[in-house]
């Protein structure tokens, strides 16, 4: 009878084995990262009520083409975009902040190149024109403003979009509820948060920690959905048993328009 003995995996080969599997699936993520999707989480709730703190957001990196800072990990020494297109009014995009490209923020787009964009009393003007306001059902939440209703609007953008968007203060007495005229350069948006009187966004100036106009470079990509979406008010993260109350599950794979 043949004598039948087991094969050895040399040490050598087994630890080599294990080293590729890691490169190959961290170039893999990487790819990903930087062409297809990259996740972000919402920290604070300047875009109120379109995402909560809390929320998970999968944002789409090719849809604006690439720029440097489509790199995750290394910002390569090129400028402008490759395959560049220009965002749509009304989508909610990440950027990294003109003053400190460290930084990534989330606003809505509401300007595009050439548009000039005022405040008036509360009211957005798009190229000398009000858009059209309706009051809808008060935003009520536990995570923000302690169990205070907050007077919510639909804002429809000149193009016909239509988002929620909040107004803690009466209209034309918040501190940016009036402006100059904004024109937006033609390599740059103007990108507002949802919830406008807690936003420090274009209407802000660098020089006053704000945004200022956003060049088109900086886009990172458009937040497409939530994949999660946790409220830390209910129990911190690692209060593993608490978590079932705290995941709002309602929110999770929906979209973010």
């Amino acid at each position: 009878m043949a004598a039948v003995t087991k094969s050895k995996t040399k040490s050598g080969d087994s630890f080599f084995e294990i080293v590729k599997t890691v490169v190959t699936v961290g170039l893999v993520v990487l790819i990903l990262r930087t062409f297809a999707f990259e996740p972000f989480n919402i920290p604070s709730g300047s875009m109120i009520p379109t995402l909560l703190i809390g929320d998970y957001v999968f944002v789409s990196k090719y849809s604006y083409g690439f720029s440097r800072y489509s790199f995750p990990l290394i910002h390569p020494p090129f400028s402008g975009r490759i395959f560049g297109r220009l965002p749509a009014r009304g989508d909610v995009v990440v950027f990294k902040l003109p003053r400190d490209p460290s930084v990534d923020y989330i606003k809505r787009v509401i300007g595009l190149p050439g548009d000039k964009i005022q405040m008036v009393d509360g009211v957005l003007n798009v190229n000398g024109k009000p858009v059209e306001l309706s009051r809808t059902e008060d935003f009520y939440d536990t995570e923000y403003q302690r169990n205070i209703e907050t007077p919510q609007f639909i804002e429809t953008l000149p193009e016909g979009r239509q988002h929620p968007i909040l107004k803690l203060q009466k209209p034309g007495t918040g501190t940016y509820d009036n402006t100059p005229v904004f024109e937006v350069p033609a390599d740059s948006i103007f990108a507002m948060g949802d919830n406008r009187d807690n936003s420090l966004d274009s209407r802000v100036p660098p020089r006053n920690n704000g945004v200022g106009f956003v060049p088109l470079e900086n886009l990172v990509g458009r937040a497409e959905f939530r994949f999660f979406s946790y409220d830390d008010n209910v129990a911190p993260w690692w209060q593993v048993w608490e978590w079932p109350w705290a995941i709002r599950f309602s929110r999770m794979f929906t979209g973010v328009h």
